[in-house]
């Protein structure tokens, strides 16, 4: 059986020794980014490799492009090989950050490359703590392997978000928090706001009281209330460097629903030019 949005904590214990298996640890904190690397070394799930979200997920910043702009494609694959993931396995990623971390290598191999098998840790780290599974400061020496993909067009750039703004048949996700949304607190990108027409769906809001994702029926109903009439295949999601998202893109998928594609550049990108609209306050 594949597993292509979300996998148990259960079902990986049961898996930690199958070959076919690979584990991906992404732990990371956008204030300290040495945080989840450290906390990795210190410990992290039996033969999980470890992926950073600035080295690994993402290519190099120029100021305009986002905070966390693609890799090279050839590059990406070449680190995926190097930690053991080709085409065949089954990838599973994991985060304590909510799934706003990993979700983005979910999409990365899903979405962008085409890979089928790749699911987040329903509840992550802590639900793998919580129901006491194991935990170890081993770091693997995976065998390395070859991955070969072709890119997929799944994302959006500037120029599409800026042509479709308040189009009826296109709809902005945020994925950022209200605060960030309505422009009240900004900590990490040189601006406030929001992009005209984006409605806010903060990707914790995913999530149930316990850190596992909501049911499908509750999020396919929560969703709704929000696309309206837009299909969700014309959903552009964004938050604020094209990572958290990603989550929301997941939550659709869970809910049985076409995940829509990313604005990877996001707000970071958006608001590094000073003649884009901003918008603020509650409203669209």
């Amino acid at each position: 059986m594949r597993f292509t949005t979300l996998v148990p904590t259960g079902e990986l214990a049961r898996h930690l020794d199958d070959p076919a298996w690979v584990v991906v640890d992404c732990r990371h904190d956008l204030a300290n980014p040495a945080a989840g690397e450290l906390a990795y070394r210190k410990s992290h799930i039996p033969g999980a490799r470890f992926l950073h979200a600035d080295r690994d997920l993402s290519g190099p910043t120029t100021g305009a492009n986002g905070r966390h702009p693609l890799p090279d494609p050839d590059a990406f694959m070449a680190k995926l090989g190097a930690i053991g993931i080709d085409p065949g396995k089954q990838v599973v990623v994991y985060d304590a950050q909510g799934g706003g971390i990993c979700s983005r290598l979910w999409w990365m191999l899903k979405h962008w490359l085409g890979h089928e098998a790749v699911a987040v840790l329903d509840g992550g780290w802590a639900k793998w703590l919580r129901d006491d599974y194991p935990e170890t400061a081993e770091i693997p020496v995976p065998a390395p392997t070859v991955y070969r993909a072709t890119p997929r067009p799944a994302v959006v750039d500037t120029d599409f978000v800026a042509l479709h703004l308040r189009d009826p048949w296109y709809l902005v996700l945020d994925a950022r928090s209200a605060e960030r949304y309505r422009g009240e607190a900004e900590t990490i990108d040189p601006a406030a706001g929001h992009i005209p027409g984006a409605v806010n769906r903060f990707f914790r809001d995913n999530l149930a009281a316990d850190g596992t994702f909501k049911d499908p029926p509750t999020l396919r109903a929560e969703l709704a209330a929000l696309l309206r009439d837009v299909p969700p295949e014309r959903v552009i999601h964004q938050c604020g460097s094209g990572v958290s998202a990603c989550l929301n893109q997941l939550a659709m998928e869970v809910a049985g629903l076409a995940p829509g594609r990313l604005y990877v550049g996001s707000w970071s990108e958006w608001c590094a030019d000073p003649a884009r609209p901003r918008a603020t306050g509650a409203a669209p």
